[in-house]
């Protein structure tokens, strides 16, 4: 799956301009899905990047071989989990043990890019550390600004709520705290009116 490409025209939105190899230095790599296919191709460009990398994988669900790939790159360190919550203490155990000079690689969706950003920020990884390419699809992880509640893969304006059950408007508004996009009650003004759900553009 390729690269993807978004509007410029979501100001707030972080840009992903792709993994670019550092060479051989200490790095921690995180990648979700077809965001493996981003750290194979890293690899090949530049072998030497996965001798000191520790390299942490969430598959796509019933998705073996692509983890096998992974495996075979020659990384120092390799791991794989279930989903992003199982490999969270693993990862901010890394970024805690992680010394000055050590990059940090993420690959896959908008929601685990903006999670796992976040958390390195906060563990005081520079965000100039940072690289990052978005691979996979355009679903936004969604926070409800009324429950706070977060609701992942959204993929239509309106949606509704996983925890409160709101209907939604799906604000163009990205933050980096939460690494979510934002929504609030689409029917605040007019109760019960409701638009037809439509497709949410790039």
């Amino acid at each position: 799956m390729p690269r993807t490409e978004f509007s410029p025209a979501i100001f707030s939105r972080p840009v992903y301009p792709g993994l670019i190899s550092q060479g051989a230095v200490p790095a921690i790599m995180l990648a979700e899905g077809a965001g493996a296919e981003a750290l194979i191709d890293l690899a090949l460009a530049d072998a030497s990047v996965m001798d000191r990398a520790h390299v942490i994988y969430i598959p796509a669900r019933g998705d073996s071989a692509t983890g096998a790939r992974l495996g075979q790159l020659g990384a120092k360190m390799y791991h794989e989990a279930p989903s992003y919550a199982a490999c969270l203490e693993r990862y901010r155990k890394a970024l805690a043990d992680a010394h000055m000079g050590t990059w940090l690689y993420l690959a896959g969706s908008e929601g685990l890019i903006g999670q796992a950003a976040a958390e390195a920020t906060a563990a005081g990884l520079p965000a100039d550390a940072i690289l990052s390419e978005h691979r996979g699809p355009v679903t936004r992880r969604m926070q409800c600004v009324h429950c706070k509640g977060i609701t992942e893969e959204v993929a239509t304006d309106p949606f509704t709520c996983a925890h409160c059950g709101r209907s939604l408007f799906v604000r163009d508004h990205f933050s980096r705290r939460l690494g979510a996009f934002q929504g609030v009650a689409i029917d605040a003004e007019t109760p019960g009116i409701v638009p037809e759900p439509r497709s949410i553009q790039r």
